[in-house]
């Protein structure tokens, strides 16, 4: 089976590796280097902490599983895989009591789950007087690029190729089935399947193949500090940021997000706001994040930042990705919308493709429990989910 897969993010990338590993003739097409869109503006969060139970979970720990393996052929230091795990801290009793019931329902989906009454004792430099949180042990971080990079070199050595454009159409049979994509300079890659892994563009590359869903960009920024000696130990966020991630709201929504990374910087997110595709700076935003980071960890008051960047997260209105074949086109498969979540979510929807393209279930996932991620959602509604 010939299969393109537009999209050299880490989506795209675990979608490319896991296809040609089975074996599938693969080609992975991008108007842009590997990992230069919303990967390349991401934290590397590999995050079962913020998900309620239900599809988007099971995906999560699907994908958390399959990033050990990943970790294991291609090396954690190929992909700075670092198991830190995550600390979710209440600033108030009444915040602590709703993330205590929502950790509970997260248990009880299969998620370790740790509740902590001294939030110092896991992060000594915290502000005191917090009042408690719940450390997730299974919580992890990649480095994106580098983890896009390694999933698509891995690929290569499968057999796969890349391929510099841009999807401009699909072409079709008279049955109406895929045959191939035709690019913007005019070059034709024929292909029985095409995979829409193309993060923020995702819903316009749809509408190219003639299956649109609406893919919509949500901007983000992320504050970089100077190197330091070893300051924080885990992922740590506040918990509004569970309930921001799923809002729908169009202003702006900030949360406290602060973690460390292996070349010593640390990392202040987050906020999400629905501004189109507006790149500009706003410095009103960078002021925020670092006032609620430095609440949270007050030694910060005395660091540098060297840089703030942002980019978008594509995002379902549902917000729940939509991964799997679309039935409108036959041959079109759907591997987008991961919103901010899309790097922990990769090797997941990765294997799911794979599954689908050779019509078959993946190892030890229950086809039942990602159902509510299929394109069929969207019949009828023009894109939009029911």
């Amino acid at each position: 089976m010939k299969v393109v897969v537009v999209g050299a993010g880490i989506v795209g990338a675990a979608c490319a590796f896991h296809a040609a590993a089975a074996g599938l003739d693969v080609t992975v097409l991008d108007r842009g280097p590997v990992g230069a869109g919303t990967t390349s503006r991401g934290e590397g969060n590999i995050l079962l902490s913020d998900k309620e139970p239900g599809p988007e979970l099971e995906l999560a720990r699907l994908s958390r599983a399959l990033w050990d393996e990943a970790g294991e052929e291609l090396g954690p230091d190929t992909l700075e895989l670092e198991a830190k795990g995550g600390l979710v801290v209440a600033s108030t009793p009444e915040a602590l009591g709703a993330l205590h019931a929502f950790a509970a329902r997260q248990a009880a989906a299969g998620v370790r789950t740790e509740a902590v009454e001294h939030v110092g004792e896991l992060e000594p430099h915290s502000a005191p007087g917090l009042p408690g949180g719940v450390h997730y042990p299974q919580d992890a971080q990649v480095q994106p690029v580098l983890a896009a990079a390694a999933l698509l070199r891995a690929a290569v050595r499968h057999g796969a190729r890349t391929h510099t454009g841009e999807a401009a159409s699909a072409l079709t049979g008279a049955d109406g089935r895929i045959t191939g994509v035709r690019t913007a300079d005019g070059t034709v890659l024929p292909a029985d399947a095409v995979v829409n892994a193309a993060g923020t563009w995702g819903g316009e590359v749809g509408r190219r193949l003639g299956a649109p869903v609406e893919i919509l960009p949500r901007r983000g920024f992320v504050l970089v500090t100077e190197p330091l000696p070893p300051m924080i130990r885990h992922k740590v966020y506040s918990a509004d940021y569970v309930a921001n991630v799923a809002s729908n709201d169009e202003g702006l929504e900030t949360s406290c997000v602060v973690e460390g990374t292996r070349a010593g910087t640390i990392l202040i997110g987050a906020s999400r706001e629905r501004v189109g595709f507006d790149t500009s700076m706003n410095p009103a935003v960078v002021a925020t994040l670092a006032a609620r980071a430095c609440r949270l960890f007050p030694f910060l008051r005395g660091v540098h930042l060297i840089r703030a960047y942002r980019g978008f997260r594509p995002y379902c209105p549902d917000h729940l990705p939509v991964i799997g074949p679309d039935p409108r086109v036959p041959g079109v498969v759907h591997a987008c919308g991961h919103e901010g979540a899309g790097i922990g979510l990769a090797p997941g929807t990765g294997a799911l493709v794979t599954a689908q393209l050779l019509g078959r279930p993946w190892r030890g996932a229950d086809p039942a429990a990602h159902t509510g991620l299929l394109p069929d959602r969207f019949l009828n509604t023009g894109g939009v989910p029911t």
